[in-house]
């Protein structure tokens, strides 16, 4: 019989500190490679999720034109001098509450009457969100609000006064209004009235019965974005500025119609693309987004297009005015 031999465990290697060392580093290190990779991946889960928002709202509009014989007006306003029959507006839910049936929110549609002001409709009711309506890279629909507020405003004689906001929920998202071209009255400041906008989903005069808008007048059809419309802003994200998110006058309730700039927005000379989140635009016109770099379109063909923050200026107005007849290029 072989005699037993005992094995002692005092020779077993073992990890020294510093190889210890050595693989926490290894670790770190890739764990620093990799992290860029992750957060690329989820921004542009983002921006596939913000293309799919635009996507659906711009099928709700044609589906909405398809009903109605016309894209939903961006809001109804009244022109200066305009006769009794066409001076009711200003104050009405905006396009947003139009389209509601059209992406599957009809039971939030009943809940509104667009021929009653905004202000008038329930509370909860003006401060819903809808997921298609904000962009991921901004916000998700639990921090979709604006309060009530009253906030001192300088007009552009000087002159200060205290406005009141009615809150409601918010958004990311706006209307083509088109450019900055002279309208009727020969000033750049023409397109904020009815009727006067360059672009698809613009402000429009009321036919009113008991100052109560019953249809509106100035209506777009495909017929009249005579650029084409794959050659014509329909729908873009809205620049809001970091630090003003859910804060009135900059990002007030996407349904009230009474703002322009809640619904609304324009580009071209005077107005360019906003170059990111910390872009100032004081007179609140501007397209933009967070995204790197881009800022997401749906053209008025349906088609969605991520546009570079450094397009030239004189193309992107060609591009809001749906009939400049001016020769559209690479973009």
């Amino acid at each position: 019989m072989a005699p037993l031999v005992y094995r002692s465990n005092s020779g077993r290697s073992a990890f020294t500190s510093i190889e210890l060392l050595v693989v926490i580093a290894i670790i770190a290190i890739l764990m620093a490679l990799l992290l860029p990779a992750v957060q690329q991946a989820r921004a542009a889960a983002r921006r596939t999720q913000c293309k799919n928002n635009l996507k659906q709202i711009a099928l709700a509009t044609h589906h909405f034109h398809d009903t109605y014989d016309a894209f939903p007006p961006g809001r109804i306003m009244w022109r200066p001098a305009d006769p009794v029959e066409f001076s009711c507006g200003r104050e009405y839910p905006s396009w947003f509450v139009r389209i509601l049936p059209f992406i599957e929110q009809a039971n939030l549609a009943h809940e509104w009457d667009v021929r009653i002001p905004f202000q008038q409709h329930d509370e909860d009711t003006r401060h819903q969100p809808v997921s298609v309506f904000l962009c991921p890279e901004r916000r998700g629909i639990d921090s979709a609000s604006c309060e009530t507020s009253s906030v001192v405003i300088t007009a552009s004689c000087g002159c200060q006064g205290l406005q009141q906001f009615y809150g409601g929920a918010t958004g990311d998202y706006a209307g083509n209004h088109g450019d900055l071209s002279p309208g009727a009255f020969g000033f750049t400041t023409d397109f904020y009235w009815g009727g006067l906008g360059t672009g698809v989903l613009i402000g429009s005069r009321a036919f009113c019965a008991d100052n109560t808008p019953r249809d509106w007048i100035d209506k777009i059809r495909i017929r009249d974005i005579t650029d084409g419309t794959s050659n014509t802003m329909l729908v873009g994200e809205a620049h809001v500025q970091r630090d003003k998110l859910n804060v009135v006058p900059d990002n007030g309730c996407i349904y009230d119609g009474w703002h322009f700039s809640f619904s609304t927005r324009i580009g071209g000379p005077g107005v360019p693309l906003a170059t990111g989140p910390d872009y100032v635009d004081t007179r609140l016109y501007s397209f933009g987004s967070w995204h790197p770099g881009v800022c997401n379109f749906a053209l008025s063909d349906g088609s969605v297009r991520a546009v570079s923050n450094a397009i030239d200026v004189e193309l992107f107005g060609r591009l809001c005015n749906r009939k400049d007849g001016e020769v559209i290029g690479h973009f």
